[in-house]
C-alpha cells in the first residue's frame, strides 16, 4: 500500500482578496511544516493563464468537475459569499478525486475540544475556546472569536473581528459583518446577512438582512 505524499497539491477557488488571503494562509502553514503545493487558482471570471500573486489561473469550475488525476487534489473555497460558496462546493462534491482540508492559520488559538468538519478556512489570530462544533466549508476571518459551546453549521462566513459569545448557534449560509457581536445563548437561523458593526441581543428566526445596534431587519426594498 503506497503512502500518501507528504506534499499535497492544492488549488484555491476564487482569485479575489479572500483567495489571496488564503494563498498567504497556506504559505504560512508551509513555513511551519511543508504541507501543500499551490498549483494555482480556479476562477470563472478571469482568463485562464493570468497570473495572480505569482500563481496561474488554471481555469474555471470545469477544471475541478473534470479533474481525474491519480493523486487527489485539495480544494480551498475562498469565497466570502456563503450562497455562492455552497453552489461551487456542490459542483465539486460528486468528483471522488477532490478533497477538502481544513486550513488553519498557525496563529489560531484553540483547544482540543473544538470539532471541525471539512473544508473550513480559519484565518489569522482567530480564537476558538472549548466545546465548539463547526461544520463544513465555513470561513472564519481574521481576529474573530468563537466562544465556548458554540455550534456553527455549514457555509457560514464570519468576517474580520466578529465576536460570538458562548453557546451561540448558527445554522447555514449566514454572513456576519466585520466587527459584529452576538451575545451568549442566541440562535441565528439560516440565510441571515448581518451588516458590519451589528449587535445581536435576541434570537433571529427569520432569514434576511440585519443592521444596527441592536440589529433590526431591513426590507429588501431599502
Amino acid at each position: 500500500m503506497s503512502k500518501e505524499p507528504k506534499i499535497k497539491p492544492i488549488v484555491i477557488v476564487g482569485a479575489g482578496g479572500m483567495g489571496r488571503d488564503t494563498q498567504w494562509l497556506i504559505e504560512r502553514i508551509n513555513e511551519e511544516e511543508p504541507t501543500y503545493e499551490i498549483l494555482g487558482y480556479i476562477d470563472d471570471g478571469i482568463q485562464q493563464g493570468s497570473i495572480i500573486d505569482g500563481y496561474p489561473i488554471l481555469g474555471g469550475m470545469k477544471y475541478l468537475e473534470e479533474y481525474d488525476k491519480e493523486q487527489k487534489l485539495a480544494v480551498a473555497f475562498a469565497i466570502g459569499n456563503a450562497k455562492v460558496r455552497e453552489k461551487l462546493v456542490l459542483k465539486c462534491l460528486p468528483n471522488p478525486n477532490l478533497w477538502y482540508p481544513n486550513l488553519i492559520d498557525p496563529s489560531v488559538i484553540t483547544s482540543q475540544r473544538v470539532h471541525l468538519g471539512r473544508g473550513n478556512i480559519i484565518c489569522t489570530s482567530v480564537i476558538m475556546t472549548t466545546n465548539i462544533e463547526i461544520g463544513n466549508f465555513n470561513l472564519i476571518c481574521n481576529r474573530s472569536i468563537v466562544g465556548h459551546d458554540d455550534k456553527i453549521g455549514d457555509y457560514n462566513t464570519l468576517y474580520p473581528g466578529v465576536l460570538l459569545s458562548g453557546d451561540v448557534h448558527l445554522k447555514t449560509e449566514t454572513e456576519i459583518g466585520t466587527g459584529s457581536q452576538i451575545i451568549q445563548g442566541l440562535h441565528i437561523t439560516d440565510e441571515v446577512i448581518m451588516g458590519a458593526g451589528s449587535t445581536v441581543i435576541e434570537d433571529i428566526n427569520e432569514a434576511g438582512t440585519y443592521v444596527g445596534v441592536p440589529v433590526r431587519r431591513v426590507n429588501d426594498e431599502e
